[in-house]
C-alpha cells in the first residue's frame, strides 16, 4: 500500500514543539489503545529528551481489556508512566491529574522554595493525528476548547488551553515521522483512521482489515456479521458481508466499496468488538 505519509507541514510542527519544550512542565503523549505501538511517533523520545512524560492510551472504551493489562504491564517494566482513558465519557481523566502532580512534584516544590508559587502546570500534549488529542482536552477542560474531528489534521496550530485543577495545556498539531518502512504498522494506522483515507484505497484496505480480524478476532467477525468463515476465503468472507449488509448495485453485483466502508466503519467505532491490533 503506497501511502504519501509525511505532508510538508509536517518538519515545521516538529521544530514548533522543540521551541514550545521549555514552557511546559511535563509531556502528555498521547497513544491509540488499540495500537500502542504502531501509534507511538518515535521521533517523540528525542524530541523531548529528560523532560517529564506521561503517557496516555486513549481509545481504551475500544481496545481488548485483556490486552490493556498487557500494555499496562510492558510500560510499567520501562518505567514509563501511563494511564489508559476513554475521552468519550471521561473515564480515566482523574489518573492523569493525579500522576501529573505526582511526576512534576520536585519542580513545583522548588518554584515555591524561590517564591513562586500557584503558577499553573504547564503541559504539552503531542501524538499523531487522530489519536483524540482534542477530545481528551474538551473532557479535561469542560468545554469545547479544542477542535474535534474524526478525521486527521482537525488541529492545525498551537493552543493554550486552561483545564480545571491549576493545569493548562498547550495543545499541538498531529505530528507524523518522515519515513514508516513497518508494513503492519502502516497499516494499523490506516485501519485506525490515523491517515486520511482520502490517500488509501479503500476496498485494499477493508480487505486487508478483514483478513487480520479473521485470525485473531474469528467469533467477533462471525457475531457481528452473522456469517460462516470455516472454508471460506477473505473474498468470499467480504462477499457474505456484502450481501447480509445488502451491498448490492443495480443487477445483484456487489458493491464492494460500500462494503469496505461498512467494515472500516464498523471496526473504527467499536462495533465489530473491543480490538487490539498489536501486543508488546
Amino acid at each position: 500500500m503506497n501511502i504519501n505519509w509525511y505532508p510538508g507541514h509536517m518538519k515545521k510542527t516538529k521544530e514548533t514543539i522543540k521551541n514550545s519544550l521549555p514552557l511546559v512542565d511535563i509531556v502528555y503523549e498521547v497513544l491509540d489503545a488499540r495500537i500502542p505501538m504502531s501509534s507511538k511517533n518515535p521521533d517523540i523520545d528525542n524530541i523531548i529528551g529528560n523532560k517529564p512524560r506521561l503517557i496516555i492510551l486513549n481509545k481504551a472504551d475500544l481496545s481488548n481489556e485483556e490486552y490493556n493489562k498487557k500494555w499496562e504491564e510492558f510500560f510499567y517494566s520501562k518505567k514509563i508512566p501511563t494511564v489508559f482513558v476513554n475521552s468519550l465519557n471521561g473515564t480515566g481523566l482523574n489518573q492523569i491529574i493525579k500522576k501529573t502532580n505526582i511526576l512534576i512534584k520536585d519542580k513545583m516544590n522548588r518554584l515555591q522554595k524561590k517564591g513562586v508559587k500557584n503558577r499553573p502546570v504547564r503541559a504539552m500534549i503531542l501524538g499523531i493525528p487522530n489519536v483524540g488529542k482534542s477530545t481528551l482536552i474538551n473532557s479535561l477542560s469542560g468545554k469545547k476548547g479544542a477542535k474535534t474531528g474524526n478525521k486527521p489534521g482537525v488541529t492545525k496550530g498551537n493552543q493554550w488551553i486552561k483545564i480545571k485543577g491549576n493545569l493548562e495545556l498547550l495543545d499541538t498539531p498531529g505530528i507524523l515521522w518522515p519515513k514508516l518502512e513497518d508494513k503492519d504498522s502502516a497499516l494499523n494506522l490506516a485501519f485506525t483512521g490515523a491517515i486520511k483515507d482520502e490517500l488509501l484505497d479503500i476496498e485494499n484496505l477493508a480487505f486487508q482489515l478483514l483478513e487480520r480480524l479473521i485470525k485473531i478476532y474469528p467469533e467477533l467477525i462471525k457475531t457481528r456479521y452473522n456469517i460462516e468463515l470455516e472454508n471460506y476465503s477473505t473474498y468470499e468472507v467480504m462477499e457474505q458481508i456484502a450481501r447480509n449488509r445488502g451491498c448490492i448495485l443495480k443487477g445483484g453485483e456487489i458493491d464492494f466499496t460500500r462494503a469496505s466502508n461498512t467494515i472500516v466503519d464498523d471496526f473504527r467505532k467499536g462495533k465489530i468488538g473491543k480490538i487490539t491490533l498489536e501486543l508488546p
